[in-house]
């Protein structure tokens, strides 16, 4: 399925919540169907995200559904909100949109990482190195515009209403010569002054805890302003792309967030170790061979 026909994050959140009014009514699929002189599938159409319902059919069910104004509201501007274009736009050639657009979105990040430094951190020498690495069968084109989605990523924290964006890293992510020492280098000391600003926090798990609470694999878990607005998991792998979105499962993981961060180090020691193995680097780049 191509990325114009698959559903964005907006599309998904909007059937799930017509599903959970309908249900909140009292009304079967078939009832509600009937109710509002629709077939079955028409309306299964929309609340598994295969069709986009135009405004005049929300209304039409939110009316049959019943219940609170506030959010008879908030799904009405939801479903305005489904063709609006992101920034990802530009980049269909080489973004799915549905992350981009899900961080877009949120409040609050939170990241585990035990491979590299997420992306919304990453200088573009890493990045470039690092995407090098993971999709050795693109065009040097392709390399590059994926170079440029990836800082245009980045713009989100720098923006007047930012997420809050707090970033637990593994300490041997720090140890790994991603581009080599001088890139390395300069990636950390980049981190450093990441570290600085109000609304991003960088801490660092030390390979001397030994066993940790993150030790089943990097996760990132997103929450967002809306009242109807669930938080979602986001793991990502080989197999793809996995968002977690059953609030028992999101619940596990926040409170895993909150153990990896208890043994983790404080910010203060995080940003004096990122700043010694930065120099570490620097030395090495400067040492005659």
């Amino acid at each position: 399925m191509s990325n114009a026909q698959s559903p964005t994050v907006r599309h998904r959140r909007l059937a799930r919540q017509l599903r959970q009014q309908r249900e909140k009514a009292g009304l079967t699929m078939e009832r509600a169907a009937a109710a509002l002189g629709w077939s079955r599938p028409k309306l299964l159409r929309f609340e598994t995200a295969k069709t986009r319902p135009k405004a005049s059919d929300v209304e039409e069910m939110l009316d049959l559904y019943g219940g609170d104004e506030g959010v008879k509201l908030a799904l009405m501007q939801l479903a305005r909100d489904i063709r609006k274009r992101g920034w990802w736009s530009a980049f269909n050639d080489v973004l799915t949109g549905s992350f981009a657009e899900l961080e877009d979105d949120a409040t609050e990040i939170r990241s585990w990482q035990v491979q590299f430094i997420p992306g919304l951190l990453q200088t573009s020498d890493y990045a470039l190195a690092l995407i090098r690495i993971l999709s050795p069968e693109d065009s040097e084109d392709v390399l590059l515009r994926r170079l440029q989605a990836r800082m245009a990523r980045r713009a989100i924290l720098e923006r007047e209403n930012a997420p809050t964006f707090t970033v637990v890293l593994d300490e041997a992510v720090l140890r790994r010569a991603v581009g080599g020492p001088q890139v390395m280098a300069r990636q950390l000391e980049a981190l450093v002054d990441a570290a600085a600003k109000p609304n991003i926090s960088v801490r660092i798990m030390p390979i001397s805890v030994g066993e940790h609470a993150g030790m089943d694999g990097p996760f990132v878990a997103l929450s967002f302003a809306g009242e109807l607005d669930q938080d979602v998991v986001y793991l990502e792998g080989m197999g793809g792309e996995v968002y977690v979105e059953e609030v028992g499962q999101v619940t596990r993981c926040n409170v895993r967030f909150d153990r990896i961060c208890e043994q983790a180090l404080t910010e203060e020691d995080s940003v004096s170790l990122i700043a010694d193995i930065a120099k570490e680097y620097q030395r090495s780049h400067e040492s005659p061979r």
